[in-house]
């Protein structure tokens, strides 16, 4: 039976290990685990194949010890990210309106919509990237408090372009977390497990509600919002600045408990791509000796597997890194299809949903609808329509682990669900009309939107995920950019782009099936 010996030294990505020379790890019953134990997304489509036997036995070690206290605080502690990334989307249209009111609605009036994204888009970007290059952990301790500091900041500025400024930089401190808080949640889920995170996805109708039953506190009173420009100053419109100051409280207070509750450990997925084999296993060790489970992996058995090749260059602080990282994801003819098809997907997403409810609100009214809600009731609608959102991940999570549909065809039904409702959207005449169909869009939009969140980090490979993740919701946030021009410059009374938002939804909903990978039973590489 053949054997490989450990050699004596190695080189990992410019940097000489010792390693010993006195024990054989049975290279060939390494490779025999890969078929009995669990299967892999990606299988041996990475091109580096000591990389996917050190996952596989990851992979197994993960199972092995199994969902534990741990898991659950990841669980809550990365839903705040989820949560706090819809409640600052949301944030800057809801205070835009006050505040332009306040400073004599002079100057661009979707400016904060503009501002937000844009400060979301080079987040994304910059910790998608940051995170493949100097990891996941700094990035997940220091966003949320980035993001808290901000939004208190804003809501005391003097005029328009400061708010705007701050905005930007609340986008650019929560906006990363779509990519980090599932990348970091599924680099520890048992492959059992990885439903859950679809089901993470309902935090953010949490934010949203957050953002709503706030605004319906502050936005309401007559005391806190002048009723006109003409008449409005600091003192009596003071709602949307109560709104900014509790928001970052809360926001504050979420960065603390991430920092001091569960005090992360690096991904072990991540630590693989650099090498760090001994720490990958004391981090298991750690878990398996605090939650009183066991754990088989050793140094030995990754070592046994070979040295990681190509997943960083020589030097990991210049543009060859992003090379490397971009290049990854098109690693093969199959990987490439699913990268360009996730990126289309949510390209198309930031472009349909907020575009459609910019349009919608005049087709309406050229249609005859007749929608007059009093402060009271846009807010309490706001909050009903947000309360929806939340349950469709949760029908998500229990429909991606059906055999039969899986996460493809969860996203499939979603779409086309959310699809119909669009289109009869355009019926709407009564406010009673119009917050029941805003409800069935919202639970049947985070069906989809909810399996494409957690399906995006499952299929790509460990060591460029955060990057794929990253420029998948950069797209996303470019789109919503245009949406924003879109509104101030076209007609927003023409039934077309209606029609159009709809039929992008039906496009997303049949790309999906076409989707190469398909996780349902199977772990993340």
């Amino acid at each position: 039976m053949a054997t490989s010996p450990i050699p004596e030294k190695v080189k990992l990505n410019g940097h000489e290990r010792q390693k010993t020379n006195t024990s054989t790890i049975d290279l060939q019953a390494v490779n025999r685990t890969a078929t009995h134990d669990g299967e892999e997304i990606l299988g041996l489509q990475d091109l580096d194949p000591a990389l996917n036997r050190k996952i596989h036995l990851v992979n197994n070690a993960i199972d092995e010890i199994g969902w534990t206290p741990y898991h659950t605080k990841l669980f809550f502690l990365n839903g705040f990210g989820y949560a706090v990334d819809s409640l600052v989307l949301l944030l800057q249209g809801v205070i835009a309106g006050p505040a332009f009111r306040e400073f004599g609605e002079k100057g661009y009036d979707n400016a904060m919509t503009i501002a937000g994204y844009v400060g979301m888009l080079i987040e994304a970007l910059f910790w998608g990237l940051g995170a493949d290059i100097i990891g996941r952990r700094f990035a997940f301790n220091v966003s949320l408090l980035l993001c808290s500091i901000s939004v208190i900041i804003a809501g005391a500025m003097p005029n328009w372009p400061s708010l705007g400024l701050w905005i930007a930089l609340i986008g650019f401190g929560a906006g990363g977390n779509l990519v980090l808080d599932t990348t970091v949640f599924l680099e520890y889920l048992p492959g059992s497990k990885q439903w859950v995170l679809t089901l993470m996805a309902g935090w953010w109708g949490l934010g949203q509600d957050v953002t709503g039953f706030v605004a319906w506190g502050f936005l309401v009173p007559e005391k806190w919002n002048c009723p006109s420009v003409d008449v409005c100053t600091k003192q009596n419109n003071m709602g949307w600045r109560y709104v900014m100051f509790t928001s970052g409280a809360l926001v504050f207070i979420m960065s603390i408990l991430r920092v001091t509750v569960i005090r992360l450990r690096e991904t072990p997925k991540y630590l693989l791509a650099l090498g760090e084999d001994t720490q990958v296993v004391n981090t298991f060790q750690f878990l398996a000796s605090k939650y009183n489970r066991h754990c088989s992996l050793t140094v030995e058995k990754l070592e046994a597997c070979g040295v990681v090749m190509g997943t960083h260059s020589k030097n990991r602080y210049s543009f060859a890194e992003t090379v490397v990282h971009l290049r990854g994801l098109f690693s093969t003819p199959k990987i490439s299809l699913s990268t360009a098809l996730i990126w289309v997907s949510w390209a198309m997403m930031g472009l349909a949903y907020p575009l459609f409810y910019v349009f919608l609100p005049s087709y309406l009214a050229s249609r005859g609808a007749n929608l007059d809600v009093s402060t009271f009731e846009t807010w309490r609608n706001y909050t009903l329509t947000n309360i929806s959102s939340i349950c469709g991940p949760l029908l998500a999570g229990w429909m991606c682990n059906i055999p039969l549909l899986g996460r493809r065809y969860t996203m499939l039904i979603g779409a086309l669900m959310t699809a119909a409702f669009f289109f009869a959207y355009t019926s709407v005449r009564t406010g009673a009309q119009d917050v029941g169909f805003s409800c069935s869009i919202a639970f049947c939009l985070n069906i989809y939107y909810g399996t494409l969140y957690a399906y995006t980090p499952e299929v790509l490979p460990s060591a460029h995920r955060a990057t794929g993740n990253g420029v998948a919701v950069a797209c996303n946030r470019v789109m919503g950019i245009l949406s924003a021009v879109i509104a101030t410059v076209a007609n927003t009374s023409t039934s077309a782009p209606i029609y159009i938002c709809g039929a992008l939804l039906v496009a997303m909903g049949v790309l999906s099936a076409f989707f190469p990978f398909e996780p349902y039973g199977r772990r993340s590489s």
